[in-house]
């Protein structure tokens, strides 16, 4: 690979495929993602890579407590906990971030 970014864009290329090859909505696809997140106690920046793709398809914050009750039984009430964390530090990242480009 000859960019200056290669796992970024092998990402982009992934994500790409996956939502090429799927007959899911895309809030199909975003509460999915959010489930499998869940389950595999995913790190904030996953959370944060799909925050606005979430939003965008109409993911709501009842939404994500649902699916993280849906979803409990199965993986366990540790991994939940985490993603409540989890998700709370992307918020912080992502205001964060926003912060800072208002301060540029």
């Amino acid at each position: 690979m000859t960019t200056a970014t290669p796992v970024l864009d092998t990402i982009v290329d992934i994500n790409a495929a996956s939502i090429e090859h799927t007959q899911l909505s895309a809030r199909e696809l975003m509460l999915a993602r959010l489930a499998a997140m869940v389950a595999i106690d995913a790190p904030p920046a996953s959370y944060l890579a799909n925050a606005r793709p979430g939003a965008d398809s109409g993911i709501s914050q009842q939404d994500v407590q649902d699916i993280m009750i849906a979803v409990a039984p199965l993986v366990g009430t540790a991994k939940v906990v985490s993603a409540g964390g989890n998700i709370m530090r992307a918020l912080d990242l992502a205001i964060t971030v926003a912060e800072q480009d208002v301060g540029s």
